[in-house]
């Protein structure tokens, strides 16, 4: 395979990928409709330094332990599932407190518009993930040419797909921040971050299940 094929071709299945709404869709979107842009760029740059780690150890080979490992990939995938069930209750829960700020969550899930508490939020929920790593070891691979240096192409790779995911993460902030000042909005407010926090325990659960 040409590198220019694999790079296209790898640009098109991580493209869908992208796409396809998901928990870091959720997360971007409810942290930008509720007007905290610089949260929400921490969030896109939270989830692409997860994303590059994914990528650099899957080029190392070290994630191939997740797939070799059956303890090591379920320590991992319970660790996701409780923090994303943790993150979701924190987030309904407060829809029903009567307070000022009532929708402002604790730090990790929260509150404070600050680029670092989303990276927090951002790099911990993709790292938790485990099917992100599982991903890696299936796809990545097949896109690396035979002749070329393993670890350089993946890394080119994985550049790609956080190429991808910012540009897309851009189109995500842009639309809910031209719908933030009805979305901030207590009663909408409310509405938003019971779905999203529906949206994030649904994936908790899907995890904990998942085989």
């Amino acid at each position: 395979m040409a590198m220019s094929t694999a790079l296209w071709s790898f640009a098109l299945v991580v493209g869908l990928l992208t796409l396809t709404p998901g928990l870091d869709t959720a997360l971007i979107l409810r942290t930008a409709a509720l007007g905290r842009r610089t949260r929400a760029w921490g969030v896109v740059l939270g989830i692409q330094t997860g994303t590059v780690l994914w990528g650099a150890l899957t080029s190392l080979g070290v994630t191939a332990l997740l797939t070799a490992s059956h303890l090591a990939y379920e320590i991992l995938r319970w660790a996701g599932a409780a923090y994303l069930l943790w993150m979701a209750a924190r987030m309904i829960r407060d829809t029903f407190r009567g307070q000022d700020g009532a929708h402002e969550e604790v730090q990790v899930t929260a509150g404070t518009d600050t680029l670092a508490g989303g990276w927090r939020q951002g790099t911990l929920s993709n790292l938790l993930n485990p099917k992100m790593g599982v991903f890696y070891v299936a796809v990545l691979p097949q896109f690396i040419p035979a002749d070329a240096p393993h670890f350089s192409m993946g890394l080119l790779l994985t550049g790609v797909h956080l190429m991808l995911g910012l540009i897309w993460s851009t189109v995500l902030i842009a639309s809910a921040s031209a719908l933030g000042t009805w979305l901030r909005k207590p009663r909408a407010r409310r509405i938003l971050d019971r779905v999203t926090g529906t949206v994030i325990g649904a994936f908790a659960l899907r995890l904990a299940v998942s085989d």
